[in-house]
């Protein structure tokens, strides 16, 4: 006979949980210890200890004022930000790679009443599919070869009453989507290897790279599951939407690196490299913008004006010669338009409408250009 809990209610309002252990004497059970706990004190204990974890391992340290910009479509999605903060509802967040994400999943929940509640993260796309159950779900103690003795908490777990990020999720496998699914319908968890549930009151703020639309249509992802993370929905310029945001963005991470270097260098660029930053193609949004300004500081000398040549080595262009005008200028005048239009097709997964207005042409033009026609 091991040791055992149970759960009793005494009278109207006094609920405990016992604890039992026996007593063995030459192995012959003679009695048992029982310790009585009030369920109050349970509930403050397991706080206190989710206290502890979320001082050590989930802070949001970003807010809105961490969003950098003053274009119009940032400006409206900072409302968006704040707006999303009012409600509880779960959060569907589309952006291109290095535009900001988790900043703004970050943002979002400093703007909500679960601010000072925990923030976890995790990154769909990079975990196999038992790993991620196991970091969302957690795990009971023997469940498999290796369980940490006492088993493990999931993130869902140790984000109760907070928030929960889930990036990337348009890379989560198919198959795990129906588990994600009934953790967020019934609001309730069961660890890997347990028969007991775990109730958990979680925000979910989901993101992806992809269209999640478009992938519910080509059946890579389940529709129920879309519906239910998609409540608000807020999309993320990249930056080649926003270029007035380049020389304030600039001037913003100049002053973070001028101080983690301890520097006292100032640049200012000329016309012609100006000009060029802001037809760049920067697919790598504003962390690439980020990692440019970075290299200014290792790379750069006393020099103090930093002509188009310059930017043109730091940004490496030779090896990756890319500006809004197309993805590739080699080749001949037909197979220039021919890349232009495959990646802008690819960008907007197949979208020719949005492939037309990104290009400059009109929608039938890029069709008959398709179609042969005219060619």
């Amino acid at each position: 006979v091991g040791q055992y809990q149970e759960y009793q209610k005494i009278g109207k309002n006094v609920q405990i949980i016992s604890n039992k252990v026996p007593v063995k004497i030459k192995n012959k059970v003679e009695g048992a210890v029982v310790n009585f706990k009030e369920i109050e004190q349970v509930i403050e204990m397991e706080k206190k200890i989710r206290a502890e974890l979320w001082k050590k391992k989930s802070v949001a340290k970003y807010s809105i004022n961490d969003i950098a910009g003053i274009s119009k479509k940032i400006t409206e999605a900072k409302e968006l930000v704040r707006r999303f903060g009012k409600f509880d509802s779960n959060v569907l967040i589309w952006g291109e790679t290095g535009t900001g994400k988790e900043l703004f999943a970050q943002s979002i929940h400093n703007e909500s009443k679960r601010k000072n509640e925990p923030f976890y993260a995790i990154n769909c796309a990079t975990l196999p599919e038992n790993l991620l159950e196991s970091e969302l779900f957690g795990y009971a103690e023997g469940s498999f070869t290796g369980a940490k003795k006492g088993g493990k908490a999931g993130l869902f777990e140790l984000a109760h009453n907070g928030t929960l990020f889930l990036d990337e999720i348009g890379d989560m496998p198919l198959s795990f989507q129906s588990k994600l699914l009934r953790a967020l319908q019934e609001k309730d968890i069961r660890r890997i290897g347990d028969d007991k549930l775990i109730s958990v009151d979680v925000r979910i703020i989901a993101a992806s790279n992809k269209n999640l639309y478009h992938e519910v249509l080509k059946g890579n992802f389940r529709e129920d599951l879309y519906y239910r993370i998609d409540v608000m929905n807020l999309k993320i310029p990249p930056l080649r939407e926003r270029m007035e945001d380049i020389p304030y963005l600039i001037e913003y991470f100049m002053k973070i690196y001028k101080k983690e270097f301890n520097s006292n260098r100032n640049y200012v660029f000329d016309d012609n490299a100006m000009n060029f930053l802001k037809n760049y193609m920067w697919r790598g949004n504003v962390r690439e913008l980020q990692n440019f300004v970075e290299r200014i500081y290792i790379y750069g000398n006393e020099k103090k004006v930093i002509n188009e040549e310059d930017v043109r080595d730091l940004l490496r262009v030779q090896d990756n010669m890319e500006t809004l005008d197309g993805p590739s200028l080699n080749g001949t005048l037909e197979e220039i338009k021919d890349n232009a239009i495959k990646e802008a097709l690819k960008r907007f997964d197949g979208n020719r409408t949005q492939a037309a207005k990104y290009l400059g042409v009109s929608r039938s033009y890029l069709w008959r250009h398709l179609n042969g026609v005219g060619k």
